[in-house]
């Protein structure tokens, strides 16, 4: 296959595979039923805290939001040994946070997909 056949390729599985993604947005909940267990898998809930400020009178906002999706893979290799230590700031603005957030963590796969792509 050549290059310009793969790229429409990958485009249309993304553009089928986003309305599938979607379906999972909060508010739904799917249960699995097998004859010897259950498995109830749910989505997200409300953040009781958004827009509520911490104890030191802080909401995190987009700029925290892209640094701590910067950190999220330190923060989690670091939770697994400190129980006190979270990868996500719950008092948040929101929508802008989560964007910041979601932006960090991408810019770290891009990074790490770049260096990777050097080697080869």
């Amino acid at each position: 296959m050549s290059k310009n056949f793969i790229s429409p390729v990958i485009l249309l599985v993304l553009v089928t595979l986003l309305p599938v993604l979607a379906a999972c947005a909060p508010g739904s909940s799917v249960e699995v039923d097998v004859p010897s267990s259950t498995v109830v898998l749910t989505t997200p809930g409300p953040n009781p805290d958004q827009n509520k400020a911490d104890a030191a009178g802080r909401v995190a906002g987009v700029v925290q939001g892209l640094w701590h999706g910067l950190i999220a893979p330190v923060t989690l290799i670091g939770s697994f040994f400190n129980p006190t230590m979270e990868m996500y700031e719950v008092h948040n603005n929101g929508r802008e946070y989560n964007l910041g957030y979601l932006f960090g963590v991408a810019l770290v796969f891009l990074i790490l997909g770049l260096i990777g792509g050097r080697r080869r």
